[in-house]
This record gives structure tokens, sequence and C-alpha cells, in this order.
């Protein structure tokens, strides 16, 4: 298993014995997913959305987000309203200028959607897909781009979760910004519990979502960007609501979000902020998570089940599973089967194999990993699967 952080390395022990409010179940899933009932409860309030006090709210989130990437002046945080999806929008339209050349370095689904949202964009693009299996290697950006110097930007999903692989982040960014190009980054789903610190990765732009690794609900996503490149994003956006400049100005000047926020969301989000620090902050989420994944990843293999990747490239977001060639397997009854004890999992996105996924963030622990292979195992004797093994491929 590959070695991210174990918890003896002196951060928060994960909470023991996890549970969701009465008769919901987990959410085993990359997003939404299960929250605490502190965060449920700060959505019981009403706010004024041009009101002091929710915007206050507004720039303590910014600040704590810039914080959290290490960003200091140098740096600032737009959040925008709408889906993670609306976010990436934003970003690609308004940091990639319009004669640009982009990389698009992709391994799944949310590469493959960069790539068609560049298409909309009307901006240019070369593709690197290493398919379902392969993250994108620096030595490969390296060598791409030297034979292609008119390449501007490199964009990159930290964690491809079509897959639940973990790209080499870092080793991407070194050569990207070692070759004088721009990086843009998707951590939708690594940000908040996978270290992403500018003084190691001096990204461009970076966007994620409030109902990821923070733990809070949907919503609104946020981009965390360079303040010489919010200053040059003017003009280019193709959309006034997916525009990062002109809603980075205008909360810089009055506070306020544009058009109607989400506000109980943004709120939720400030309390899961605050119970992410007293977790211990990014480190301390990593663990947790890391064992949720050491826990599934033992107990499924434990039955027979194969992972999608290799050890090495397995992440603590969520791991992707061969469905068993077994013919009495069907997912539709499997899924059924293990939301009736109380776990709702995701269907695979791979192009070639069938798969389903399973996720490990959230407010969970290992003893809710623990209580889903043994939901997983009696639902399987249910159905009558007696082999978890896949097709040979």
């Amino acid at each position: 298993m590959a070695k991210i952080m174990s918890a003896e390395e002196g951060f928060a022990e994960p909470e023991r014995r996890m549970r969701t409010t009465a008769g919901e179940p987990f959410l085993l899933t990359p997003g939404p997913l299960t929250t605490s009932r502190r965060v449920k409860e700060a959505m019981l309030r009403d706010w004024g959305s041009w009101d002091r006090d929710f915007n206050d709210v507004t720039a303590d989130v910014r600040r704590r987000l810039v914080a959290m990437a290490g960003g200091g002046g140098d740096y600032d945080c737009v959040p925008m309203q709408g889906s993670g999806t609306f976010s990436v929008e934003a970003m690609l339209s308004s940091f990639l200028p319009k004669d640009s050349r982009t990389l698009v370095l992709m391994n799944g689904a949310y590469g493959q959607r960069a790539a068609k949202t560049l298409d909309y964009l009307g901006r240019d693009y070369v593709a690197l897909d290493k398919g379902d299996y392969l993250p994108p290697m620096a030595d490969e950006v390296d060598r791409i781009l030297r034979e292609d110097p008119t390449i501007t930007d490199v964009f990159v999903v930290h964690c491809e979760t079509s897959s639940g692989i973990l790209n080499p982040l870092k080793d991407i960014s070194d050569v990207v910004v070692g070759g004088g190009r721009r990086l843009i980054v998707d951590a939708m789903s690594s940000f908040g519990a996978i270290p992403i610190d500018v003084s190691d990765i001096p990204f461009e732009a970076m966007v994620s979502s409030a109902n990821k690794c923070i733990e809070g609900v949907p919503g609104f996503g946020f981009v965390i960007a360079k303040r010489s490149a919010l200053e040059n994003a003017k003009g280019r956006s193709h959309s006034l609501s997916l525009d990062v400049h002109d809603q980075w100005t205008a909360m810089n000047r009055t506070g306020q979000w544009r058009f109607t926020p989400p506000t109980h969301t943004v709120v939720a989000f400030r309390e899961a902020l605050l119970e992410h620090e007293t977790e211990g902050g990014v480190r301390g989420r990593l663990v947790r998570y890391t064992r949720n994944r050491d826990v599934l990843v033992e107990g499924m293999r434990a039955m027979g089940f194969s992972t999608l990747l290799d050890d090495d490239w397995l992440s603590p977001i969520i791991v992707t599973f061969f469905c068993p060639a077994d013919p009495k397997f069907v997912f539709r009854r499997f899924y059924d089967e293990i939301k009736s004890r109380g776990f709702i999992i995701y269907p695979g996105k791979l192009t070639e194999a069938e798969s389903f996924r399973v996720g490990c963030i959230g407010r969970v622990d290992e003893f809710v990993m623990r209580d889903l292979i043994q939901a997983i195992a009696s639902s399987l004797t249910d159905i009558g699967v007696t082999d978890c093994r896949p097709e040979t491929r």
C-alpha cells in the first residue's frame, strides 16, 4: 500500500464510531458526502445575503482557504456559486488567455471534461491521455513541453475520482514551472486532505469545492489564484456569471457576492472549516482518510475483490473496484442491498471495465469502513455471489 501518512506521526486520532443522523445512510461517494451534525445545524438559521454578518463569514472563509494553501499575500480566494464543474469552467475561461495553448493531462472523466470545456470555450489545447490505469509522469510532460514551445499552460486533475488515482502533482509542478509554463490545478477532490502548498506547488490557479475533503455541503466552489493572475484575468471570461475576475473585484470592493449566494452552504462550510482545524488541518484529515482507505482495501481484497489501481497510485479519496465476474452479481441489486444496510456507494466510471467506487472521505472513520465490509459480505451472501474475482483482463 502506498504510504501517504500514518496515524503514528503525531496527528489527530480519528473520532471513534462516527454516526450519521438517525435514519441517514453513510454517503461513501466523492461528494456530496456525509457531514457532521454541527455542519447540518449551521444551516438552521437564515442569513441576509448583503448583511454584514454574512459578509464577515464570506471574508473569514476566504482567508482560511488562502491560509490552507499557504498563499499569504500573493494569493487570494474567490468563491463561485454552483457545482464544482461551474468553478472549473470559470477557472479555465478566466485564467487561460484566448490565445493560449494548454496541455491537458488526463486519465479519466474529469480530464476529459476539462478538454470538452476548452472545446466550448474555443481555447486551443493538446492532450496527454493515459487511460484509466496510469498517471501522467513528469518526464512525459517535460518531453511534450520541450517539443512544443507554443504550450503556455498545463492543466492537471490532482485526484481523478473516476478511477481514484492520485496524480504526482509535485513532480508535474516542478517540470511545468521549471519550463516557464503556468500550472492550472483541479484539486476538487484533494484540497483539504492532501497537502497543496504554494511554496512547493506554485500554481497559477487551483479549484476545489465545498462538499469534498473539507466536508461541507454542495452549493459553491472556490478558486485560489495568484493575485497577479486574477488581475490579468480581466475581460477573458465568456460568461458574466462565471467571470472570476469580476467576482473577485466585486467581493473586494463590497464584501458581497455579485449575485444571490448560497448563504446556508457558506455558513455550513465555515463550520466545516472550524472542524477541519480541530482535527489537525490537512495533515490530520489525511491520517483519517488514509486509514479509511487501508481498512477498506484490506477488507475488500480479503473477500476476493480487486482494485483497479496498483497500490502506488491508490488515493485516500476514493477506491475503484472491479465488479465480480460471478454471473449472479448485478450492480443494481448489489447497490440496493448495501443501501438497505445503511451505505451508499458509487457506480463505476471507467471506459473499458465494469466497476464500482467507494469513497473514503466525509464524516466517516475506520469503524464505519469495517461496518461497510460486513454489509458487503452479507449483501453478497443474499445475492448468492460466491466469487468476487473480476474477469481476467
